[in-house]
C-alpha cells in the first residue's frame, strides 16, 4: 500500500537518521547531550520461554557479557523493517567487532540499546574520523584533539584511572567510533600509534579540557563557536584563515540538479505542489524564488538543501548525491543560479566550520607542521599537556535494534557472570528480553 506522504517524510527521516554516514565532525556539546543514542535488546524475568532448538532462559532487562581474555565480540544487529517510499530500501543492519564488555538494554518500546565498556585508550583506537595512511602529525593532533573532545563533553574531571560516568554517542554527533577492524588491522596500525604516541596529552582550557570540536574541509576559513552553535565565545574557538585543505575531495564541488528533479523533490518534503513543473528559480540572499504551474514560493536556502538532502538519494538513488559526494549538496557555503534548465549550486567545504579542519592539518602536516603547532593554529595557541585519563569509559554504540547475534572471539566470555557459550548469542526485544543460547 503506497504511503501517505506524512507517513513517507516520517519514514524517510527516520531512515537517514539510521542510516547516516560519518559527517567527519564532532558537534558541539549541547547537541550531544540531547542526543538520542544507537540501538539495543533483551528478555525480562517471567517472560514467556523463547522457541528453538537452543536453551533460553529470562533475563532481566539488562545484560551483561564480558569478552574472553584479550578478546572481542562480532556484533549483528538489526533494526525494524519499516515501509519506506524510497527505491532500493534496504533494512539498517549494525555489524562492528568490540572489544569491551556490552551492555544490552531493552528500551520502554521494547527495542535495545547496546552500550560498549572499554578502557579509554582503547575507545580512541575504535575512532573513524580521519584516514590512517595521513600524515603522523595530522594522527597525532587528530588523537590530541579527540582526547580532549571526549573528555570535556563527558565533563571528566576525575582521577587517573577512574571511571567516567556521562556515556558518549558512537556517531558524528559525538565522534566517529566503529570498533575493531572486522577483516585485517593494516593502515589502522599507525592510527593506533598515534594514540599510543599522544597518550595523557590534552588540550587545557582553564585547567579543565577545552572542547576541541573538528570538521572536514573549509570554505576558506574557520568561524567562532558563538557564530555557528550560539554559545558563548570561546577564545580558542575563534575564526582563522584556512589555505591548506585544498587536497579535500569537498574543497571545491558543483551540483546541476535538473528543475524537473528539483520540483519531484521539494513536492516530497511538502515545499511544492505535487504534479507541478518548476519553470524557473530566482536565489536572492538566503531564499530562492520559485516559479512555475501558476504557482511561486519563496523558501530558505537551507530548507531548500535539507529537502535536496533528505530526498534525493531517497527517490533516485542512481542519480544522487553526485560524484562521490557525501550528499547532494555537501554544505552550507553554497551559491545557486539557474542556469540551461536546472537549479546549479556551486561551493565549498564539509561540516559545522568551528574548529580544527581535519583536511587543513593533512595539508599543514605535509608542510611539516608539528601535531602541537597544528592544534595551536586552530585553538588559539593551546598546547597539549598531561592531564588524568579515565580508566573506563561508555560508548553508546545503537540503539533501536529489533535484535542482537553476538558471538565471542574464544572460550571466556561471560554473561551475567557466568561462563557463555563459545557460538553465537542471539538477544531478542518485544514485551520482554529473550536470551537463546546454543
Amino acid at each position: 500500500m503506497p504511503l501517505s506522504p506524512r507517513r513517507g517524510r516520517a519514514a524517510v527521516a527516520a531512515a537517514a537518521a539510521v542510516l547516516a554516514l560519518a559527517a567527519a565532525c564532532t558537534g558541539p556539546a549541547d547537541t550531544q547531550r540531547a542526543q538520542t543514542a544507537g540501538p539495543s535488546a533483551s528478555t525480562s524475568v517471567g517472560g514467556p520461554a523463547p522457541t528453538g532448538s537452543g536453551s533460553a532462559g529470562a533475563a532481566p532487562d539488562l545484560l551483561r557479557l564480558a569478552p574472553p581474555r584479550h578478546g572481542s565480540f562480532l556484533v549483528r544487529g538489526t533494526y525494524p523493517d519499516e515501509p519506506s517510499p524510497c527505491k532500493r530500501h534496504r533494512r539498517p543492519v549494525l555489524r562492528a567487532r568490540y572489544p569491551g564488555t556490552l551492555l544490552v538494554r531493552r528500551a520502554s518500546d521494547g527495542s535495545l540499546e547496546l552500550t560498549v565498556v572499554l578502557p579509554f585508550e582503547r575507545y580512541l583506537e575504535g575512532l573513524a574520523e580521519v584516514p590512517p595512511s595521513w600524515p603522523m602529525a595530522a594522527l597525532e593532533a587528530q588523537a590530541i584533539a579527540a582526547r580532549s573532545y571526549a573528555l570535556a563533553t563527558t565533563g571528566w574531571s576525575g582521577e587517573q584511572g577512574e571511571r567516567l560516568e556521562r556515556p558518549i554517542c558512537a556517531t558524528s554527533a559525538c565522534q566517529v567510533y566503529r570498533g575493531l577492524p572486522l577483516e585485517g588491522a593494516g593502515e589502522v596500525r599507525r592510527w593506533y600509534r598515534a594514540v599510543r604516541r599522544t597518550r595523557g596529552l590534552v588540550l587545557l582550557f582553564q585547567g579543565r579540557p577545552a572542547e576541541t570540536v573538528y570538521f572536514s574541509t573549509s570554505d576558506g576559513r574557520t568561524y567562532g563557536n558563538d557564530e555557528v552553535f550560539g554559545s558563548a565565545p570561546l577564545p580558542y574557538l575563534r575564526p582563522v584563515p584556512e589555505r591548506d585543505d585544498g587536497a579535500s575531495p569537498l574543497s571545491h564541488w558543483r551540483v546541476r540538479i535538473p528543475l524537473a528533479d528539483l520540483a519531484r523533490l521539494l513536492a516530497a518534503a511538502g515545499a511544492w505542489p505535487a504534479d507541478a513543473p518548476i519553470a524557473d528559480v530566482r536565489p536572492s540572499g538566503g531564499t530562492v524564488r520559485i516559479l512555475g504551474g501558476g504557482s511561486s514560493r519563496r523558501i530558505e536556502v537551507s530548507d531548500l538543501r535539507t529537502a535536496v538532502n533528505t530526498w534525493a538519494p531517497c527517490l533516485m538513488p542512481g542519480r544522487y548525491p553526485p560524484g562521490g559526494l557525501p550528499s547532494t549538496i555537501p554544505s552550507r557555503w553554497v551559491r545557486l543560479r539557474s542556469a540551461g534548465g536546472a537549479l546549479v549550486a556551486t561551493g565549498r567545504g564539509w561540516g559545522h566550520g568551528v574548529g580544527m579542519v581535519q583536511w587543513g592539518a593533512y595539508g599543514k602536516a605535509l608542510r611539516r607542521w608539528s601535531a602541537s603547532q597544528i592544534l595551536a593554529f586552530y585553538y588559539g595557541g593551546l598546547q597539549p599537556q598531561r592531564y588524568p585519563e579515565p580508566g573506563l569509559i561508555r560508548v553508546r554504540v545503537a540503539s533501536g535494534l529489533t535484535s542482537l547475534r553476538i558471538v565471542p572471539s574464544g572460550s571466556g566470555a561471560r554473561l551475567d557472570g557466568d561462563p557463555a557459550p563459545a557460538g553465537p548469542i542471539r538477544i531478542l526485544g518485544g514485551e520482554h528480553l529473550t536470551v537463546n543460547v546454543p
